[in-house]
């Protein structure tokens, strides 16, 4: 308590230190500014000269005219360099480049020279001013081009660009993308607010696109501001509406397949000392999530969105700004056939092998289609004030909160989510995620030194509520009986034991333990799980990036404090260094970081206590499989980089990273039978190595581009130390986020600033690491093909060969499963009611491996397979889009009108992002769709 009272007490008295500042001009937000005043040789002001800045790499462009004093204020500045232009009538064109990296202002004085020649200051030869001489990789992408990139989501875009626009991502289905090798070790800091709490369409919702003015994504070792969860640093510049004194903005309608349509509007209005900036919208969609079919099925959804930004000057020094936000989404969660049709229902035709008690009364098939829905609803409220001591230091402070409140429901009837080899519960959930903090810093700007230092408080409030009940009349039949030594006990009768012979048995079992919570059974009612906590955060960085001559020192510390389940503390050295070899445009820079790496804060508490309660430990680990898990604990980190950047002329920049990271506790999450839900879980270590590589193509007389490349191992290491569900490992294994090889190649042309344009997208990606798939030998993720009961109700499949079966599990593969993984005996594939035929298999029921194949994955060959160097991979894939538009049709002047028309997957694919993982499950590529928007500007 007195450790609280006392960093709460530190933001106090520094709030009324620095407010008694002296005063000075003001600086807004969490971005810098240039301010200057263009004179004449005389020394007499100019007005009315046009002055504009640009980065060519990032797309930023922004031009505004000299006031009748000739200054000029150019604010909301994404950290950057930039080349800065000034022109006049009768007086030489002026250019400079301006170096914007800290919020303190950057001040300049421009004195213009008579004539018509130009006159140039500080600016770099042969593309110097293309390289940014800095030790941390990272990625600038402004509007100029996110505007037109064609998007695969429109309801979690920034996760959609980040994974276009950034090497080193993997992308996975429903927004979520795998960063430098991690899943979701990502945070978002928008406009200065840190958010760590995952932002996908099934944890979380995210801004509207069309609020943000540009993204700076940090995928090198992290400056010492940043903690938490560190892998992808994602820095978001909303939009302003800061000096706008016309009302500027637009309203737009698009629609396109799958019954989508979307509306939305955003507007920009304010003063010299105030301003506001809103946008809102509205999606409802017949596919709102990436499904476990090719098929669109059960998946309905729909989002509203609101995001305003209010800014306002209270006097020179002082500047208010305020971000709020509001999203609701609500979408079903898409139906596999065997959920749609419940061909498999109990006692209806199901495979052999699997012993199921009578269904009571009442409750027999047909059931209705499975009917699975959740709704999120996020809110954030953050306040910021900035206060300008002096011309070289400003001090910000600010405060956040920030809920998600997510509900799954079951479907109405609880039996219609039973679907064998699939789900065996009925579940349901409310669970709500509150995130409120302080955070100050201080910077400051002198000579060779740019000082920043702050600390952060954040205190999260957690509460879950999930309730749980078996549906399955037969579940406990999965379950081997055990002596007091662990061994099976024999069942007389054959198979497993089914319920009515283990209630005989004195031991206690699964079916004692499920009795309680079994819908099939008399008396059976859903289990409760309430769960509580709070988990508190501070931190503390000072960084100081030093620039001599060519040579740039990022120099820094952080201390993280940690109290949850567990408490941790960590002190945290950041060291980087650049060289600029100005001759021939060369960036060289190595860094290394030491991070703590927070564990995921969602569904914490049920993953961290789980397995002390019986029917959860029964309920959500696989079969036969012991829930003994420990504390979720944070993870340490020490990451390695070394990189160069390279400017080829005016035309190409080429940017190219290698690193390495070992990070004791490696994080990720299991899924919960075929719903949304996911559990964190806590293994040993994870050793991640890669490359990443960008090229960007600046403006070249209209025409610009991006490619961005990378290569980025993941390998776990178990045991698994925390949470649930608990997925034992016998060794060093490649986890569904390792991918050898992928590319994101973006270009857009436009001929002429009036006309139209035209934007393509080629995404290849090697392939993930794909989930329990069957093979001919027994590893890690394929270790019970060769002893298991197949879909032709054999129990045994001979050597060199391949059984149908869920290798997680050992359940048969229902035909539907044979179907969504594209499986093959001999050519012949299964329909997803009909498995592969017996006359293409083995006398035993099985596939010989030689003649077992697939059209989504790639499964390595008899033999070969290797957990660690030679896993069972997603096909490779090439996924094509396009946007063909125009921003002003009938060439208007305040008014204009513009007109798009996007296609995804133009090719119309079909292919996997996984396969039955257990940390992701099955899903689909978005099919072949088609988006036209109209729009009015003013």
């Amino acid at each position: 308590m007195l450790k609280r009272l006392s960093i709460y007490t530190i933001f106090v008295l520094a709030f009324a230190v620095l407010f008694a500042a002296g005063p000075a001009k003001a600086q807004i937000g969490n971005s810098g500014s240039i301010d200057g005043v263009v004179k004449d040789p005389s020394g007499g002001v100019v007005a009315n000269a046009m002055v504009d800045i640009s980065n060519p790499v990032s797309g930023f462009k922004r031009e505004t005219a000299t006031g009748n004093d000739g200054s000029f204020h150019f604010s909301n500045i994404p950290f950057n360099p930039y080349h800065l232009t000034v022109t006049a009538a009768g007086f030489a064109s002026y250019t400079q480049d301006v170096d914007v990296r800290s919020t303190v202002p950057t001040t300049l004085q421009i004195n213009l020279k008579l004539g018509t020649d130009v006159q140039t200051v500080k600016v770099e030869a042969n593309g110097g001013d293309l390289v940014e001489n800095d030790s941390t990789f990272h990625t600038d992408v402004d509007q100029a081009i996110t505007d037109r990139l064609p998007l695969q989501s429109t309801t979690s875009g920034i996760s959609s660009l980040v994974t276009l626009v950034t090497p080193g991502i993997a992308a996975d289905s429903n927004g979520l993308f795998h960063g430098m090798g991690d899943h979701a070790q990502n945070s978002f800091s928008i406009d200065g607010q840190p958010v760590s709490d995952q932002q996908s369409k099934i944890f979380s919702n995210q801004l509207p696109t069309d609020s943000i003015q540009s993204l700076e994504v940090i995928s090198g070792a992290p400056p010492a501001e940043f903690g938490d969860k560190t892998s992808i640093v994602i820095k978001v510049t909303t939009r302003s509406g800061l000096g706008v004194t016309k009302p500027t903005g637009r309203v737009y309608g698009t629609y396109g397949s799958f019954g989508t349509g979307n509306v939305g509007l955003n507007l920009a209005y304010g003063g010299q000392k105030w301003g506001n900036f809103i946008a809102a919208n509205g999606l409802n969609t017949g596919r709102f999530l990436d499904g476990p079919e090719i098929a669109v099925l059960h998946d309905k959804g729909n989002q509203e969105n609101v995001f305003d930004r209010l800014d306002y000057q209270v006097s020179g020094p002082d500047t208010i700004h305020l971000n709020f936000n509001f999203t609701r989404s609500w979408f079903q969660n898409p139906n596999t056939w065997d959920q749609q049709l419940h061909t498999c229902s109990a006692g209806f035709n199901c495979p052999a092998g699997v012993a199921l008690d009578p269904v009571p009364t009442g409750v027999q098939p047909p059931m209705g289609p499975t009917d699975q829905r959740s709704q999120i609803k996020t809110y954030n409220f953050a306040p910021t004030w900035t206060h300008l001591i002096s011309a070289k230091a400003i001090f910000t402070f600010g405060g956040f909160v920030r809920k998600d409140q997510f509900n799954f429901y079951p479907s109405a009837d609880p039996y219609a989510d039973f679907s064998p080899a699939l789900q065996a519960q009925t579940i349901g959930q409310d669970r709500k995620l509150t995130n409120a903090g302080l955070h100050a810093d201080y910077s400051y700007v002198k000579g060779i030194h740019n000082i920043k230092a702050g600390i952060t408080a954040q205190h999260w409030f957690l509460t879950e509520n999930d309730t749980l009940a078996t549906v399955d009349p037969g579940f406990s039949a999965l379950f081997n009986q055990l002596d007091a030594n662990g061994n099976p006990i024999p069942n007389p009768a054959g198979g497993n034991w089914n319920c009515a012979q283990m209630r005989q048995l004195t031991e206690v079992g699964p079916c004692q333990t499920l009795a309680s919570v079994d819908l099939t059974q008399v008396g059976g009612k859903p289990f409760l799980f309430h769960g509580h906590t709070d988990v508190k955060e501070t931190s503390l960085y000072f960084q100081d990036t030093i620039t001599k001559g060519s040579w740039s020192f990022n120099l820094g510390l952080r201390g993280d404090l940690y109290n949850g389940f567990v408490s941790d503390k960590q002190p945290e050295p950041r060291v980087g260094v650049a060289y600029n070899i100005k001759r021939t445009s060369t960036v060289l820079r190595l860094s290394y970081a030491r991070t703590m790496e927070t564990p995921f804060n969602e569904n914490i508490v049920i993953a961290n206590t789980g397995c002390s309660i019986p029917v959860i430990a029964v309920l959500v680990p696989p079969p036969n499989i012991p829930c003994a898990s420990g504390f979720i604990h944070p993870g340490w980190r020490n990451e390695f980089h070394a990189g160069l950047e390279q400017a080829f002329g005016k035309y190409l920049v080429v940017d190219a990273e290698y690193l390495w990271k070992y990070t004791h506790n490696g994080f990720d999450f299991g899924v919960v039978a075929a719903s949304p839900l996911a559990f964190p879980l806590d293994w040993h270590n994870s050793k991640i190595p890669g490359y990443a590589i960008r090229v960007s193509v600046p403006n070249l007389h209209g025409f610009t581009g991006l490619v961005v490349l990378s290569g980025v191992a993941a390998r776990y290491f178990p045991p698994q130390v925390g949470g649930i569900p608990f997925l034992p490992a016998p060794g060093v294994f490649r986890i569904d986020h390792d991918e050898k090889f992928n590319e994101t190649t973006h270009l857009q042309y436009q001929p002429w600033k009036r006309g139209p344009w035209v934007a393509f997208n080629w995404r290849y990606d090697n392939g993930l690491v794909a989930g329990a798939v069957p093979c001919s030998a027994p590893t890690a993720t394929c270790f019970a093909s060769t002893s298991t009961a197949d879909g032709g109700g054999n129990a045994s499949i001979g050597a060199g060969e391949v059984g149908f079966v869920n290798n997680l599990t050992g359940l048969p593969l229902t035909a539907d499963q044979q179907f969504q993984a594209g499986f093959t005996c001999q050519g012949v594939g299964a329909t997803p009611t009909t498995p592969i035929p017996a006359s293409v298999l083995q006398p035993d029921g099985g596939c010989l491996a030689s003649q077992f194949g697939s059209k989504y994955i790639r499964i390595p060959a008899f033999g070969k397979e290797n957990d660690d160097h030679n896993p069972q991979r997603i096909a490779p894939r090439n996924l094509f889009d396009a946007s063909v538009g125009a921003d002003d049709l009938f060439h208007g002047d305040r008014y204009k009108w513009s007109l798009r028309f996007t296609v995804i997957n133009l090719a119309n694919k079909v292919a996997l992002y996984n396969f039955f993982s257990t940390f992701s499950g099955t899903h689909y590529v978005t099919p072949r769709s088609e988006t036209v928007e109209l729009g009015f500007h003013f």
